[in-house]
């Protein structure tokens, strides 16, 4: 194979010698961009199956999406630990040890994606649907849905894996283009699959999932011909195709496994939730509220969060790579300072318009309707929390300190709601209200944890080697 073109594209040096606030609002504002445009795609989605097929096709979506993300996160965990690494790298400006890491958790992805999570996701889906004690109409909608998901997941896995490596090189900017095309084509292949466009024939909660994998496709073979032409900041090494390097993959389960397990506590917690949910009187009505109240408009929080958390990796694991500890705590207190004026605002609208907001997926249902309000008045107080958690699991996993954010999550997520809910379910009194109020009690347990454990200080002593002795 030729030798490929050096690369005129460089490190953003002002990650670790600017002003703190400035750079991590430039690494924040693009993926809390890309985030709420991505979260247009699944208001789309619920919007559409609420009015083409009902609100049961909404739970449907809800719980796919649920059970998906507990695979998905584990798998992709070897993205935080790519992310580490890259941080750690771009910030000592060492491009060469940046682009091994990424052509190797190139190469895991695509192992994971086609040879393991493809096939067991397909066979695995009915089990994983009566886990969670859907409703026989919820199942009949969720499992095709789930089943194309996990038959095309691979286009996800690389979306996720392109923009944790740009991001943590510096480059926040392209992951958001790329988002955005993502979201563009999604809505574009819903809308036709949906609900059938032309000769195309309505197919409900099939076409949803198949417009994602359709959409992630495209993206992702876009996004790898910039990569091969060498104009993103993360590349493939020079001097063609090469084979498994374990110590980088190695290295990239020691830092991701715990992030990929702590992943699948939290979604596993989101999970139980669910089978609490299912086996309440109102259970098809509760779970359509959660699938659009938590999993849809709270994300709209969440994600915003999620952006601030990355910035708060990247700035940490740069200025670690670049010999300045002093300036990650700083960042960590600027992302979460500005995630709390973030989290007043939406919140404030899950108080003020709930009725207004729970209309936009078609939820007419009084019952529906009264359980989605009290749910989002929860959620209200939720956002605070979360975002300044998140705040400070993005500093301590920056600095490569993945562990402590799993126990975290085991007691905040796992430990605190689902013990709450066992609890009053044996005492007979377990209703929606007083899951939701578990919910807040856990998300108040994350904040105050993620915040004590930071200032401890212990992720300062971490360090990231590639070398085979070190790994």
């Amino acid at each position: 194979m030729a030798e490929m073109k050096p690369s005129s594209v460089r490190f953003d040096r002002s990650l670790v010698e600017g002003p703190i606030s400035t750079a991590v609002w430039k690494l924040a504002w693009p993926t809390m961009l890309q985030n709420l445009i991505g979260g247009l795609q699944g208001v789309i989605d619920h919007a559409l199956v609420g009015h083409f097929v009902g609100y049961a096709a909404n739970a449907a979506i809800g719980v796919s999406w649920q059970i998906a993300l507990v695979v998905i996160v584990f798998i992709t965990s070897l993205y935080t630990g790519m992310a580490v690494i890259v941080a750690r790298y771009a910030g000592a400006n060492k491009p060469e040890d940046v682009n091994r890491v990424f052509y190797q958790a190139t190469l895991a992805s695509f192992f994971l994606g086609l040879v393991i999570l493809a096939p067991l996701g397909y066979v695995l889906t009915p089990w994983l649907l009566s886990v969670v004690n859907a409703a026989p109409d919820v199942q009949a909608q969720a499992l095709p849905f789930l089943r194309i998901f996990f038959v095309g997941c691979i286009g996800m896995l690389f979306f996720f894996m392109l923009g944790g490596a740009l991001r943590a090189a510096g480059d926040a900017r392209t992951p958001l283009r790329l988002g955005a095309a993502l979201t563009v084509l999604n809505i574009v292949f819903n809308v036709a699959l949906i609900a059938g466009i032309g000769p195309l024939p309505a197919l409900g909660t099939k076409g949803s999932a198949l417009g994602t994998v359709l959409a992630s496709l495209v993206v992702v073979a876009y996004g790898f011909w910039k990569v091969h032409k060498r104009e993103l900041v993360v590349q493939f090494p020079s001097g063609g195709l090469q084979g498994p390097d374990w110590a980088i993959i190695r290295q990239l389960f020691r830092f991701g496994l715990p992030a990929g397990l702590q992943g699948v506590v939290m979604n596993v917690g989101g999970v139980m939730l669910l089978r609490y949910i299912g086996s309440l009187p109102e259970s098809a009505e509760a779970q359509a509220a959660f699938a659009v109240g938590y999993t849809e408009l709270f994300s709209f929080i969440t994600w915003t969060a999620v952006g601030l958390m990355g910035a708060a990796a990247t700035m940490t694991g740069q200025n670690l790579g670049a010999g300045r500890p002093e300036r990650c705590a700083e960042a960590a207190r600027h992302a979460a300072r500005m995630g709390l004026g973030i989290a007043a605002s939406l919140g404030a609208c899950f108080v003020i318009v709930p009725g207004f907001l729970l209309g936009l997926f078609g939820m007419s249902d009084v019952a529906v309707v009264s359980v989605g309000v009290s749910l989002l008045r929860h959620l209200a107080i939720s956002g605070f929390f979360v975002t300044v958690a998140l705040a400070y699991t993005g500093a301590l996993q920056g600095a490569g300190d993945t562990r402590s954010p799993l126990v975290i999550s085991i007691v905040s997520q796992v430990a605190v709601p689902l013990g709450a809910c066992a609890v009053l379910q044996s005492l007979g009194v377990l209703s929606t209200d007083a899951i939701w109020r578990a919910i807040v009690a856990g998300h108040v347990t994350r904040c105050v944890l993620s915040v004590m454990r930071f200032r401890q200080g212990a992720w300062r002593r971490i360090a990231v080697e590639l070398d085979p002795a070190e790994a």
